[in-house]
């Protein structure tokens, strides 16, 4: 016969019970939010808190980095977008997607060309698991808003890799300008996955407003938000605000005389002083809607337990085959669609609950595969291995993290002037080999962030030893590289 449970009994266990079930929804609402903020191309001196002799203006993303982790020395998984959207995605080397020149790519052959350049795949196969798919299986709410660029067809769209709301994400990189059509930055987009609002309403509010909108109506559940900002990628074009007043601060610059405006850079020229106008109004425009979106979650009470990311799928664009490009990478050389420091070296900050020591700066070289572990960590979501290194313990308790090396692989020609070539660092040794003349250069990144002086001469032994570890580790990747072409006689 059962004993009879005492009516005192009863109480303590339904408050025990009670008290459970209140502790697990407590704990299940109290998982943390995910925003990532991408900026395309948005250079590592385009922002003031790395770079304080900066033209531009970033007081909310300086705001940021006062309040969060900065790393001095972040780096994009490869020097153009598409490649690097997809190993922050997934997590993998863009060798191993076989990405590794935005999609479609610069024209992949041309005659005067002396090599042939892989082709790559057009798509982010389905078949790999994405950071959206991943928070998606653990109960989170998903939703994209803006740039993409990882597949022609629309099968390979946001709503098909983890995201249940879509909002401007399909094939192309960057603003449309086709006469009636599309006017760039400005409706009507010609965006088919974003219904076009007002004429003359702005991209990057829009794109904000959508963000806004989901953070204000979500329901209890915990988000993973990935608003992809098309800003600062061409089409330059001044945003509503603050053009007249970076015209008139650009008028107002102390002209130094003999100051080089642009360097040649192989077959290319690189700006040297920042001094456009309309990309500072775009800057300064990028950087008020990230203050509009922080201040959301402040007035819904979600900043305590979310966590912000931001950063850039590649170096700024300052090198181009002729003068006119919209920004300079301060100390750092060339730009985007290179492998030198001004082609991968990005802005990155974190900010969020259970973060040491805000305002720290890490010098600690990062990748943007690292992103994908991380933010599962942080999401305490169970994930495989893959080429990111997980950077929570460094983020919560300042922990170092090992890494062998970090390498790049642009087997493409690029309208940056970029010629076929890879990069490897290791430590404070950076190495990049170009697949045209066989050259391979060395820098002390740590006496030359600027990589004007190549040491390869100086140190042959250690040259030969970075090229060897570049190689073995393209192989292991699984790279695939330029042929020189068979000339008829």
């Amino acid at each position: 016969m059962k004993k009879a449970i005492p009516y005192s009994m009863k109480g303590v266990l339904l408050f025990c019970c009670l008290f459970c079930l209140s502790s697990c929804k407590k704990k299940e609402i109290e998982k943390p939010n995910i925003l990532v903020i991408l900026v395309d191309d948005l250079g590592w001196a385009d922002v003031g808190a790395n770079f304080p002799d900066t033209f531009y203006e970033t007081p909310n993303l300086d705001r940021m980095a006062a309040n969060g982790l900065r790393f001095s020395q972040a780096y994009a998984a490869h020097p153009v977008c598409s490649p690097t959207r997809a190993a922050l995605m997934t997590g993998l080397h863009p060798n191993k997607l076989n990405i590794t020149d935005w999609i479609p790519g610069f024209s992949r052959n041309k005659e005067d060309w002396p090599l042939s350049t892989p082709e790559i795949s057009h798509q982010l196969a389905l078949e790999e698991i994405t950071l959206a798919e991943k928070f998606k299986a653990a109960g989170y709410q998903t939703f994209f808003a803006g740039k993409w660029h990882l597949g022609e067809e629309d099968k390979y769209w946001p709503e098909h890799q983890g995201f249940e709301q879509n909002m401007g994400g399909w094939s192309v990189g960057a603003p449309q300008l086709k006469k009636g059509v599309a006017n760039g930055y400005y409706a009507p987009y010609g965006n088919p996955r974003l219904e076009d609002g007002p004429d003359g309403e702005y991209l990057t509010e829009r794109l904000t407003d959508e963000s806004i909108r989901f953070i204000r109506e979500k329901g209890t559940d915990p988000f993973f938000l990935y608003l992809s900002f098309y800003t600062v990628h061409t089409p330059i074009q001044p945003a509503p605000k603050k053009y007249d007043y970076f015209l008139r601060k650009k008028e107002n610059m102390a002209k130094a005389p003999g100051v080089q405006t642009y360097r040649q850079e192989g077959e290319g020229k690189t700006k040297l002083i920042q001094d456009n106008a309309a990309y500072a109004s775009m800057v300064a425009a990028m950087d008020e809607n990230v203050g509009r979106v922080l201040q959301a979650l402040e007035e819904e009470g979600l900043d305590g337990n979310t966590w912000v990311i931001l950063t850039s799928d590649n170096g700024g664009l300052s090198t181009l085959f002729n003068e006119g490009a919209p920004t300079a990478n301060g100390p750092l050389r060339a730009g985007k669609g290179w492998c030198y420091e001004g082609g991968i070296r990005v802005p990155l900050i974190i900010q969020g609950p259970g973060l040491s020591g805000p305002g720290r700066v890490s010098e600690i070289p990062v990748v943007s595969m690292d992103l994908f572990p991380t933010l599962l960590s942080l999401a305490q979501i169970p994930h495989d291995a893959n080429d990111g290194k997980d950077l929570s313990a460094l983020i919560r308790n300042n922990d170092k993290i090992e890494r062998e090396s970090l390498v790049w692989h642009y087997p493409h020609y690029h309208g940056s002037a970029w010629k076929p070539g890879s990069a490897i660092r290791e430590g404070k040794w950076k190495l990049i080999h170009f697949y045209e003349s066989g050259i391979s250069e060395l820098f002390d990144l740590e006496k030359d962030p600027g990589e004007t002086e190549n040491l390869a001469k100086v140190y042959p032994q250690k040259t030969d030893a970075m090229q060897y570890s570049l190689m073995r580790h393209l192989k292991e990747t699984g790279a695939r590289f330029p042929q020189r072409k068979i000339r008829e006689k």
